[in-house]
């Protein structure tokens, strides 16, 4: 007699897989955002790039990624030193389509100019999408885009590296950039003793001739099978910037020691290393001594990328959470259509639509800043107190996205665990809360007339929102005061939360309206859902956020 299966259950009442899913036209307030900053002809593209990124094969290759970490291989087998880093297939392929689409260079011309338009918000489009999937490979993504920058400064360096950066193609061999099909770029900036102090470096360069063999240690070096490094170590004027390739002119692999890869609470798929240099092989970038200007330009880019990256963590994690209440009944009803449900995911929503306003107008800035004085300052004065914002809010939004979908949030076969790890690292890379508000008073103490300027263009873009006028006046008040530092985060805060309610009003005046009811007029609760939104708005905010 044959036995009956063994069944105790059918599965039922789990939403289904957010994937196979146009991640950019399902995201109507990025569509609209992207338009209203100029990004609006590149829709298509844009829609490919979505599709792609948000398909069943990206996410499992994110996945992959993430579960199979870097590897060091400091010696081959016959102990000969070779300091390289080892990566799954799946870390390649997620590297591959971001060169295909230009997300490492397409904001540069081919000889190392701003490409001007709307290069950057169309850019940060594919940046936000791509982050939604996986965000460890970025890392060597925007430092090599944001590396064009500070090379600017030395012109023979650019033009002979831009021409392989500037290729769309992914090579990951371990062997000199020029014979390469394209390069990806790196930064060491920190050390032991000094962190955020970068003019405590000890870090040595001495003349070798037309270049000069630096000596020291890096505390943090990301990416480290990059093809080369912008450095900062002490030369004879002090500070310095310096280009230095994993290969010296002759071929020899240069010297270039990792000592480990660092063991990360998140960013497991992006290799993070503490290197030593013993005599290695670099050049040097602009001048002697102004290191630090030299590579704040590329800086800057990176902060943007780390606000636009978390914006794009904090939509995935809206996405996922909206996928699941839609999908899982509770209580003879859909946990979408049960009224604290509706309060949490709406109030979620207005923050994300808000903030995919906000990284969009700072985007076109940054795209404006060359031939418009008015877009600079506001690029200057305003990337420091979005990236405090945007990626201090990170953590606590997506531990919310996570509770959403309850258990099934909390365990790593989903993404949202993922994120959740992956979440803190924006806000203490390139600069912490602190030292970004410390930007701002530098900011507003370096260019005080650009900056009012700024506050003012603001003021006018805000007029009639609720509660703009009591903030503008508060900001203005608290960068008067003589004790400034002390109360910089609070006047940041209101900064940013300003600016993107300008942005926000500029794509869609209604929830403009609610965001400043609810950010500006009032103290936001400490919880999301703790806001009074009427049934007719959280409709409209949830229908907005995913069809």
């Amino acid at each position: 007699m044959t036995q009956a299966p063994f069944t105790t259950h059918d599965v039922f009442n789990q939403s289904p897989p957010f994937w196979d899913v146009d991640l950019f036209t399902a995201d109507a307030p990025l569509v609209a955002a992207v338009a209203a900053n100029g990004g609006a002809a590149a829709t298509a593209e844009l829609s490919d790039f979505g599709k792609q990124w948000g398909s069943a094969v990206m996410a499992e290759r994110g996945r992959v990624a993430n579960e199979n970490t870097p590897k060091l291989r400091m010696f081959d087998a016959r102990g000969n030193r070779r300091d390289e880093v080892e990566f799954h297939p799946a870390y390649h392929e997620l590297m591959a389509h971001s060169a295909h689409a230009g997300v490492h260079n397409s904001t540069w011309t081919a000889d190392g100019r701003p490409a001007g338009g709307a290069a950057e918000v169309v850019r940060a489009a594919k940046f936000y999408i791509a982050a939604q999937v996986e965000t460890g490979h970025l890392c060597p993504i925007t430092m090599t885009r944001a590396s064009v920058a500070a090379l600017a400064s030395q012109p023979d360096i650019l033009a002979k590296t831009m021409p392989v950066i500037g290729t769309r193609a992914y090579d990951p061999s371990f062997a000199p950039w020029w014979t390469k099909r394209g390069m990806t770029l790196g930064m060491g900036m920190t050390e032991k003793q000094g962190g955020t102090d970068v003019r405590a470096n000890m870090t040595r360069a001495e003349r070798d001739g037309d270049a000069y063999r630096i000596t020291g240690h890096k505390w943090f070096m990301s990416a480290p099978m990059c093809d080369a490094f912008l450095v900062l170590a002490q030369a004879e004027q002090g500070l310095s910037c310096f280009f230095m390739p994993r290969f010296a002119p002759d071929g020899t692999v240069n010297s270039i020691h990792f000592q480990r890869l660092k063991d990360k609470l998140g960013n497991r798929s992006n290799a993070s290393s503490e290197v030593e240099f013993h005599g290695a092989y670099a050049e040097l970038v602009g001048e002697e001594g102004k290191g630090i200007r030299t590579i704040i330009q590329m800086v800057q880019l990176t902060r943007q990328d780390c606000a636009i990256a978390s914006a794009g963590l904090m939509r995935s994690g809206l996405a996922h959470a909206l996928n699941h209440a839609r999908h899982r009944s509770v209580f003879q009803k859909h946990l979408a259509d049960q009224p604290l449900m509706q309060a949490v995911l709406s109030d979620m929503a207005l923050h994300v639509e808000a903030q995919a306003a906000l990284v969009m107008r700072l985007c076109r800035a940054f795209d404006r800043a060359p031939t418009d004085a008015g877009e600079a300052a506001y690029m200057r004065l305003l990337t420091p107190a979005i990236k405090y914002w945007i990626c201090k809010s990170a953590p606590s939004f997506l531990y919310e996205a996570m509770e959403c979908l309850g258990g099934n949030g909390y365990v790593e076969e989903g993404i949202l665990a993922r994120h959740y790890r992956e979440s803190p690292v924006n806000a203490i890379w390139e600069g912490s809360g602190n030292v970004m508000c410390l930007d701002v008073l530098r900011a507003l103490g370096r260019e005080a007339d650009a900056a009012l300027a700024v506050l003012r263009a603001l003021a006018d873009e805000t007029e009639g929102l609720p509660g703009a006028a009591d903030a503008v006046a508060m900001i203005g008040k608290s960068f008067r005061r003589s004790d400034s530092e002390r109360i910089a985060r609070l006047a940041v805060e209101k900064l940013a939360l300003l600016a993107a309610a300008a942005a926000l009003n500029q794509v869609s005046p209604k929830n403009a309206e609610l965001f400043a009811t609810t950010r500006l007029a009032e103290r936001h609760a400490g919880m999301y859902g703790a806001v009074d939104l009427s049934d007719a708005d959280q409709r409209a905010l949830l229908a907005r956020a995913l069809p």
